[in-house]
């Protein structure tokens, strides 16, 4: 009796397995995050979910750098993504201060902003395949998993920071994280960072600007956290308008090309 061989897995040379090693490791950062929230060392749990975040605009570039995209690593971070940014905040918060403020009703918030994350990146897995304009790349449809994640967590940061109880107001948070829900599942336009683009001349002032930034988050880490989350928010009624006007233009050139598609119709139809 002749058995047929067993399918033998192709050997991967260790760099397409970067991207991979870089989502599990974002999704270990998660994951981590609820556990530091568990033993109630919220400081760590934030870092946690940071680190996942900066993790998972990494994973994206190796893969596109190291030409190792595949369907296997986009599920991956999917999967990640939910975990780190839909899981986890919504967690912590609760663990912080939802349960102890509201009780029943702060699951059903933090159930409500997990909820929202998971149609979120659904949607933006499914508008991958769809054919759009080339600006349209310079947006997200809502805010991104990570943003929202982060910007989630505002005023648990201000209280590292700040003796005043309202910060760790449950009924503020709860107001927080709802409008952080909307805010990602609805279709508003925010400006996708990894599509700006530096000009030549500016980049030396750009490094140094980097430099001072990074020196400032490591003397003021929360107070800088916060000014970034703030600043992040006030792009958005930015990315609206310019949003808008781009696609009046798209719209405004669709109508000027109609008419010639029409004429060539006509023609056509003269010819038979």
């Amino acid at each position: 009796m002749v058995f047929g061989r067993r399918k033998r897995f192709r050997e991967l040379p260790i760099n397409s397995l970067i991207p991979n090693m870089l989502t599990t490791l974002a999704l270990c950062a998660g994951l981590t995050s609820v556990r530091f929230a568990l033993e109630e060392r919220w400081e760590l749990a934030v870092v946690a979910i940071l680190v996942a975040g900066v993790l998972d605009g990494l994973d994206g570039r190796m893969a596109r750098l190291l030409k190792g995209s595949t369907k296997f690593g986009a599920e991956l971070d999917s999967l990640s993504d939910f975990v780190s940014f839909g899981v986890a905040p919504a967690l912590v918060l609760y663990l912080w201060t939802l349960d102890s403020g509201l009780g029943s009703l702060g699951w059903i918030v933090a159930l409500t902003y997990t909820v929202s994350c998971g149609l979120r990146l659904a949607r933006f897995n499914t508008m991958l395949e769809e054919d759009v304009p080339a600006w349209e790349a310079r947006y997200f449809t809502g805010i991104a998993a990570p943003g929202g994640a982060s910007i989630s967590l505002l005023f648990m940061v201000v209280s590292f920071y700040s003796d005043a109880e309202i910060f760790s107001s449950g009924i503020l948070n709860a107001a927080w994280l709802l409008f952080m829900a909307f805010l990602m599942a609805s279709r508003i336009p925010t400006f996708s960072i990894k599509r700006i683009r530096i000009p030549r001349k500016f980049i030396m002032p750009f490094l140094v600007l980097v430099g001072g930034l990074a020196a400032v988050m490591a003397s003021y880490p929360w107070e800088f956290l916060t000014g970034v989350a703030i600043a992040y928010l006030g792009t958005i009624p930015f990315a609206i308008a310019t949003h808008q006007k781009l696609a009046r233009e798209e719209a405004r050139k669709q109508q000027m090309a109609q008419p010639d598609v029409v004429d060539l119709q006509k023609q056509e139809k003269e010819k038979d």
